[in-house]
């Protein structure tokens, strides 16, 4: 039967998209899911994991090819896992050609663990959700501020709705920076983040637009790093936490 006479529609979507890419050159795994939304109406959502190695120029021909697919079978999305980064590829060219180039350009970077570039569709409109794991604090914070700004190593996306770049989980110290999901930046935040590591160490941070939790070292001044936080955001107020590894 054909995807658009189905009664659980969102399963014959994935199946088509199981059906369709097997077999398919450098795809190592297909995963589909499903959303059966209501009879005859359902959406579904399918990733090509690339082998190890993939040329970028390969990864590219597959990505054109995934467009023109999705461009032509409605309510399928469809994503590419290629090195350390899994992209979602739109419909539109001109977005989708953004996501390629800063797939290229983050799977180059040594200073990158891992990423996702996740469309967020709003009323039919391409909008994104980027978020990257980054080998430490430093990486992280530079990689945020690169994909704010347009002025570093990586060309941001049109539209992105929310950027969350941090470290591994492992990773010591840890830092977790993002805007909100209204793209609101964490200026006030990264300030005081900034005042408190350039006079303490910092063992663990959490920063967003809205609040920052930020964690030092037991041997630092925990009073005078808390006054220097306070003094790099003062709209912050009682969002603004600075504790100590020391603290009971």
């Amino acid at each position: 039967m054909p995807s658009g006479c189905a009664i659980d529609k969102g399963t014959a979507l994935a199946a088509g998209f199981d059906a369709d890419w097997a077999g398919t050159p450098d795809v190592t795994t297909i995963d589909t899911t499903e959303n059966n939304t209501l009879p005859f109406a359902g959406s579904a959502a399918g990733t090509l994991t690339l082998r190890d190695g993939t040329p970028a120029d390969r990864v590219s021909a597959l990505a054109n090819d995934l467009r023109r697919y999705v461009t032509e079978h409605g309510n399928v999305t469809g994503r590419i896992a290629a090195g350390t980064v899994t992209f979602t590829v739109v419909a539109d060219r001109r977005r989708a050609d953004e996501a390629l180039a800063l797939w290229r350009s983050l799977t180059a970077d040594r200073r990158l663990l891992s990423g996702d570039l996740h469309d967020a569709p709003t009323k039919g409109v391409v909008r994104w959700r980027v978020e990257l794991t980054a080998t430490d604090a430093a990486a992280a914070t530079t990689l945020f501020e690169d994909l704010l700004t347009d002025g570093g190593r990586h060309r941001p996306l049109s539209d992105v709705v929310s950027l969350k770049v941090g470290t591994g989980r492992d990773t010591r110290p840890g830092l977790s920076v993002g805007t909100d999901f209204d793209g609101a930046r964490p200026t006030e935040a990264l300030a005081a983040y900034q005042a408190v590591a350039a006079r303490y160490a910092v063992a663990a941070a959490t920063l967003m637009p809205d609040r920052a939790a930020i964690v030092v070292a037991k041997q630092a001044d925990l009073a005078r790093a808390r006054e220097l936080a306070e003094k790099a955001a003062p709209t912050l107020g009682t969002a603004l936490k600075v504790t100590t590894t020391g603290a009971p």
